[in-house]
C-alpha cells in the first residue's frame, strides 16, 4: 500500500491508499507474413479495454523482389482508411518501432509488392484487481 503524505496550511496530514493495482501482466508476441497470397493480417482479441498492442518490427523477407513493398494500418471493421506505416526496398529491408501502440482490432495489408513481409508484435494484456480505499 502505498502512503503519501501532504502539509500545507489547510490540511495537517493525511494517507491515501491505492485504488486499484496491477497484479497480473501477460507479455505474448505476434507475429503474421504478408504476401502475394495473404495480404492481410488482422489482430484481435475478446477484451480491447485490457490489452495493449505493439508493433515492434516489420521487415521484408529474404525471398522478396526488388519492388517497393508498401504496409498500411487500418481498424479492424474497415472504417477507417488504412495508413501507411511501413516502406520496405532492398536497400532498406526493415523498420523497428518503439512505442508504436495501437488498439485492437487491428488490419495490416500490404498494399504494394508482392512480399513476403514480415510483421512483429507484442500484446499485453492486464488484469486490474481492486483493494479496497481507506482514507485517514
Amino acid at each position: 500500500m502505498a502512503m503519501i503524505d501532504v502539509q500545507d496550511d489547510t490540511i495537517n496530514s493525511f494517507s491515501l491508499s491505492s485504488i486499484s493495482s496491477i497484479s497480473d501482466k501477460a507479455y505474448v508476441t505476434w507475429g503474421c507474413e504478408l504476401n502475394s497470397t495473404q495480404r492481410t493480417a488482422v489482430f484481435d482479441v475478446d477484451y480491447p479495454l485490457e490489452c495493449q498492442f505493439f508493433v515492434k518490427t516489420i521487415s521484408l523477407g529474404a525471398g522478396s523482389s526488388d519492388e517497393l513493398h508498401v504496409v498500411a494500418v487500418g481498424d479492424g471493421d474497415g472504417k477507417v482508411k488504412e495508413v501507411p506505416v511501413a516502406t520496405l526496398r532492398h536497400s532498406m529491408p526493415m523498420v523497428s518501432f518503439q512505442g508504436f501502440e495501437l488498439t485492437p482490432p487491428v488490419t495490416f495489408k500490404l498494399t504494394s509488392g508482392q512480399g513476403p513481409v514480415f510483421i512483429a508484435g507484442q500484446h499485453v494484456t492486464i488484469r486490474l484487481e481492486e483493494e479496497e480505499s481507506s482514507i485517514m
